[in-house]
């Protein structure tokens, strides 16, 4: 078991074809590699670590790998798929882990200084439950801000995360670790955390696809302090894995008093039925967003790309205001909640303290009056589903900026949430929405398309996304980090 170095390094690597072939295959292309013989889960291990060994020095992805259990894992895995016996739909394929869920016998840090990590650490998160219980190889724990209270993934403990496209740009947060680690290969899949964006905005950074369930659709335990903000989401390189990898970490858990029911249906049923007939809204602005110019030209060409595959797109706002004030009060008083815990001081990120104590200065008033906002723009949101199958929309209005900043150089406002207004709002409404790839900028940088359905309609949002990348190819291409 071993640490990773805390910061992004100026070397490079090019792998070796057989390494670039092994990392690139899917997770649902693993399985049925494992299921044919033509590909084991040991060496679709080896490749992963490879990656690791390669890359994670350049981007910091890691806080913690575990080369040697997950070897063994591999193997065990090997052989229940020579016998025919494998535990389940995700049995062999390599895994990695945010480190804001609880992994048994591994500490989980959440990018602070001020956890004790002795631990005990003696109970799996629900997801994670689920995905031992598969088969899956979990290969270690990926980077977190300081408690995932931001957009962008870097804290005191461990440093910040690179861009696979430009490790001198951030991955974006809070989950930029395991966005960084599916988009270089480095495991086919991620289990992220989502409370304002933190799946999809390092998605969109990226390049790779992730999806913030409906919440409870995948249990947490223990709660977040930021209470029904936070979902946890899968995160891969395509909407086929997000779906096959969303099968195995659903299912109810006692443990959360939210949880829904386990699902009667795979999500990957249906997934390639396009969207013919499907009404879709686009909104290239929800009314009130300024956006970078390449970024509205290439998700106006990927709306252009389900139209013709016969859905019906209206271009249209729903038709609120910004609710980034009601966000901010019920995120701000988690970010209070967290620190109430420990004496403060300067071991702590400055973004997070400054924003504790504006949480601990709202009234029990303010926050019922951000909870009635949140579901007022819940309501809206559902009576606007009434008429559209689903809401497309940019996922953020700007590309990758500069690592180790929360904000772009000489932005107006040195809050994560300011240049994050497509994320956040369905947070609130606990609506289903979907990240994917589509096209990059002439910097070379990706952008990402973000899919919004109904609350339940998870699978629609996935049936989008796959009709997209059916008509694209965005999502395979992978970068390759050139020498500076």
């Amino acid at each position: 078991m071993t640490q990773s170095d805390p910061s992004p390094q100026a070397t490079s690597f090019t792998p070796p074809a057989e390494l670039a072939r092994s990392a690139e295959l899917t997770a649902t292309g693993l399985v049925a590699g494992f299921r044919s013989g033509a590909v084991s889960p040991v060496e679709a291990t080896q490749a992963a670590l490879e990656a690791i060994e390669r890359y994670d020095g350049l981007v910091n992805a890691f806080v913690l790998v575990d080369a040697e259990g997950a070897l063994a894992a591999a193997k065990e895995s090997e052989v229940r798929w020579q016998r025919g016996e494998p535990l389940g739909p995700g049995d062999g394929v390599p895994t990695s882990i945010k480190d804001a869920l609880w992994t048994k016998g591994w500490p989980t840090l959440r990018g602070s200084t001020m956890i004790d990590e002795a631990g005990p650490w003696d109970e799996d998160a629900p997801a994670v439950a689920r995905l031992r219980e598969t088969g899956a190889v979990i290969l270690g724990k990926t980077t977190t801000p300081e408690y995932s209270w931001k957009g962008v993934t870097d804290s005191y403990k461990y440093g910040a995360t690179g861009n696979p496209w430009d490790p001198s740009k951030t991955s974006g947060g809070s989950s930029g670790g395991s966005a960084t680690a599916v988009g270089l290969g480095m495991g086919v899949w991620s289990l992220g955390t989502d409370g304002g964006g933190s799946v999809r905005i390092p998605a969109a950074f990226t390049g790779t696809v992730a999806l913030k369930p409906t919440y409870g659709l995948i249990p947490l335990f223990p709660p977040s302090a930021f209470g029904t903000l936070s979902h946890a989401g899968p995160m891969t390189r395509t909407v086929r894995d997000t779906a096959a990898l969303l099968d195995v970490v659903t299912g109810f858990d006692a443990r959360d008093w939210s949880a829904m029911p386990t699902p009667g249906t795979s999500f990957l049923a249906g997934i390639d039925d396009g969207v013919a007939g499907l009404k879709i809204a686009y909104s290239s602005d929800l009314g009130f967003v300024d956006n970078q110019p390449e970024i509205e030209e290439l998700v106006w060409a990927a709306v252009g790309v389900l139209a013709d595959a016969g859905a019906e797109v209206t271009e249209v706002d729903p038709g609120f205001a910004d609710p980034v004030d009601a966000f901010n009060v019920l995120w701000w008083s988690g970010a209070a909640k967290v620190l109430s815990a420990y004496t403060v001081d300067d071991r702590v990120d400055p973004g997070l303290r400054r924003v504790a104590e504006l949480g601990s200065s709202y009234t029990a008033s303010d926050f019922l009056d951000a909870t009635a906002e949140r579901m007022e723009l819940g309501r809206l949101m559902g009576r606007f589903h009434q008429q559209y199958d689903v809401l497309i929309t940019p996922t953020l209005p700007i590309t990758a900026f500069p690592v180790g900043q929360d904000v772009p150089d000489g932005w107006s406002s040195p809050d994560w949430t300011s240049w994050t207004p497509y994320t956040y709002p369905f947070n609130l409404t606990q609506q289903p929405a979907l990240s994917v790839p589509c096209g990059f900028t002439k910097a070379g940088l990706p952008v990402g398309l973000q899919v919004v359905a109904p609350r339940h309609q998870d699978a629609l949002t996935l049936r989008v996304g796959q009709a997209y990348q059916a008509a694209t190819d965005w999502h395979s291409r992978t970068p390759t980090l050139e020498a500076r």
